[in-house]
């Protein structure tokens, strides 16, 4: 058994080798290498590539439309925006015309307002004047009853004698002036 081993291994060892490297079939391999490149130069150009390139430009156009779809999209956001900022600007102008017309509204009210304490004011400054007057006019007769008074007491101290009518003359008479 040893020796079947042996001559197998001395039989291998005697042999051309790899069979690529044994130049009796480089022809017949020459010939099957050209004929398997054509087939894979038909495949990948009929087949493969064609596909290759389909799937390429399907994504070069994806790309392409969503590129557009994305330029539409800013554009569509700028004139919102835009529009955003007029209702902005609308807005606040509209805030600060409600906010004049309220402080239109106000200062009528407290014109009035006041408009109507200055007539109560003047009502109760007549109201006033009237009772002053009415207190003066009480004054000056209860002046004269007083002067009329202390002119007897005086006349009757002085041991003289007057009545009431030369008293009353004398009295208005010196008021008058």
């Amino acid at each position: 058994m040893a020796t079947d081993t042996t001559s197998a291994a001395e039989g291998a060892a005697a042999g051309p080798g790899m069979p690529q490297l044994d130049f009796s079939t480089w022809g017949n391999q020459i010939f099957w290498l050209v004929i398997t490149l054509i087939v894979i130069y038909f495949v990948l150009s009929r087949i493969a590539l064609p596909r290759i390139a389909s799937v390429l430009a399907e994504r070069q156009g994806t790309i392409t439309n969503d590129l557009a779809a994305a330029e539409d999209l800013k554009s569509k956001a700028k004139a919102a925006e835009a529009a955003y900022d007029k209702a902005l600007v609308d807005a606040r102008a509209e805030a600060g015309r409600i906010v004049a017309e309220t402080k239109a509204g106000i200062k009528a009210d407290l014109d009035a307002a006041i408009a109507k304490a200055d007539e109560q004011i003047a009502a109760k400054a007549a109201e006033g004047e009237k009772a002053i007057a009415e207190i003066r006019a009480g004054a000056l007769d209860s002046i004269k009853d007083v002067a009329k008074d202390t002119a007897k007491e005086i006349v009757a101290a002085m041991d003289g004698k007057a009545d009431a009518k030369s008293i009353t003359a004398a009295v208005t008479a010196r008021m008058k002036g």
